[in-house]
Order: C-alpha cells, then structure tokens, then sequence
C-alpha cells in the first residue's frame, strides 16, 4: 500500500475513535447512565456494563491519539479491533442492527490498517525505531 494512502486511512480511523471518545470523556457520567439504560434489557449484567461504559471512551481516545501521532501504531490498530469487537457483541446484545454496519466498517478500517503496516512511514514509530 502506498505510505501516503495508509496515513489518509490511518488519520481518518484517528479522527473517528478520538472524537467519539473525546466527546464522551466530556460527559463521562452522562454517557455511562445512556449506555447503562440502553443495556437494561439486555442479557449483560450491569456489573459489566458499568465499568466498560467507563473505560470506552478512554479506550477510544487513546487509541485515537496514538493513531492520530503514528506511536504505537500496530498496539493501538489490535486495541483499536478489539474494542469494535466488543462493541458489536453489545450492539448485538442490545438488537440495534443499524449500528452494526457502521462498526463492521470501522473494524474493516483496523483489518486493512493491519494488513498493511509496514506502509506506516509518516508516524513518531519510525523516529523512534518502534
């Protein structure tokens, strides 16, 4: 893959994780009782619910800004999957189908990202020989 086109995929999944975690860390509590009454019906158990609606957005944002600088860039592209794993296992939980297609398309992004790492020239891994 040619290293401009990966730092275009690699900066617009940057954009889309920081600011959906950014824009939650600034409601933190809000957001976590949103989340919490979305799962209410569903078969998870608060229990689980309430520390991940805690640790999302920080997940979000970290693996957006370390995205956004190129450090860390495959740690933070694995995290980056993981985290729309789970989320498409809660999405699914909580039978909202319209979501889906939109976190399979994010997860697509961290596949593609994946597969072609060694394209990540324009980031701080390569200053610092990561």
């Amino acid at each position: 893959m040619d290293t401009t086109v990966f730092l275009l995929l690699r900066l617009g999944i940057a954009i889309s994780m920081f600011g959906h975690g950014l824009v939650r860390l600034s409601k933190l509590n809000t957001f976590s009782q949103w989340m919490i009454a979305s799962f209410e019906k569903s078969l998870l158990p608060k229990a689980m619910v309430l520390p991940f609606s805690y640790v999302l957005p920080v997940a979000e944002s970290t693996v957006g800004l370390c995205l956004l600088i190129g450090l860390f860039t495959k740690p933070a592209l694995i995290m980056g999957a993981g985290v729309l794993l789970i989320l498409l296992f809660g999405t699914a939980m909580i039978e909202n189908w319209e979501a889906i297609p939109s976190q399979l398309l994010h997860l697509a992004f961290f596949a593609l990202l994946l597969q072609f790492v060694q394209s990540n020239s324009w980031a701080l891994d390569k200053l610092f020989n990561l």
